[in-house]
């Protein structure tokens, strides 16, 4: 019987416990999660040795493949002299990533309404309805986990691993900007009035629906943040 790979996310103590090298990838995973939770912030220097510190049995060639593997993603910059940091995004760059965001998750929306998958369906109707239970609230940390859970099942129902991966790139630099985004009762309302009707359209069925409103929800939301002025360097 083949052994079981463990799935668990890397941290420290179980990478100290461990007796084998980390994986580059292992180390991709780490670094990107921190990426996403804004542990690491958009300039700040990527040291190997910290990295190394931090995941006691990481190389130091494990560390830096994965630095080179996650510059390709364009989640990583490496200067000559200067190495490793986060990449500092434009407002250009988000405009263009909600845009992309728009046809691929409008994809999602519509090839999830288009598919016979109940059970996929009655998940998405479950956290539509934990969604509605906050709203009238400022739970923005519940909301803003929620709302990863709801657009993550879409992508998965859609059964696009292209779509999966491509949006997987998207929405992580952007995590921690949308999490600002729902700070007030309003802002967290607003957007699941999105949600709802999105919900609705993929469980009827209603491709057509679905793609259109996932469109307009996600150009709202680039909106607010462009409302918001955030600063994203």
């Amino acid at each position: 019987m083949p052994a079981k790979t463990d799935s668990r996310p890397v941290t420290k103590a179980r990478a100290a416990a461990r007796a084998e090298p980390l994986a580059a990838t292992e180390v991709m995973d780490w670094i990107r999660e921190r990426i996403r939770r804004g542990s690491f912030v958009p300039g700040q220097r990527l040291v190997e040795a910290d990295i190394m510190r931090e995941l006691p049995t990481a190389t130091r060639s494990r560390v830096r493949e994965a630095l080179q593997r996650l510059a390709s993603e364009g989640l990583v910059t490496i200067e000559e002299f200067r190495g490793a940091s986060v990449k500092r995004f434009t407002h250009d760059d988000l405009r263009q990533m909600y845009r992309a965001r728009m046809a691929l998750e409008g994809m999602a929306a519509a090839d999830f309404a288009a598919a016979d998958k109940p059970e996929l369906k009655r998940r998405l109707q479950k956290i539509q309805t934990e969604l509605n239970g906050i709203e009238n609230s400022v739970d923005h940390e519940r909301f803003a986990r929620l709302n990863e859970e709801w657009h993550r099942l879409i992508i998965e129902g859609s059964g696009n691993e292209f779509i999966r991966m491509f949006l997987e790139r998207l929405r992580i630099p952007i995590y921690r900007l949308l999490i600002a985004t729902f700070y007030s009762a309003r802002r967290i309302d607003n957007a699941n009035a999105g949600h709802r009707k999105i919900t609705e359209a993929i469980v009827n069925g209603r491709a057509r629906d679905a793609e259109r409103l996932m469109r307009e929800h996600i150009a709202e939301g680039l909106e607010t943040l462009s409302a918001m002025d955030l600063d994203i360097k």
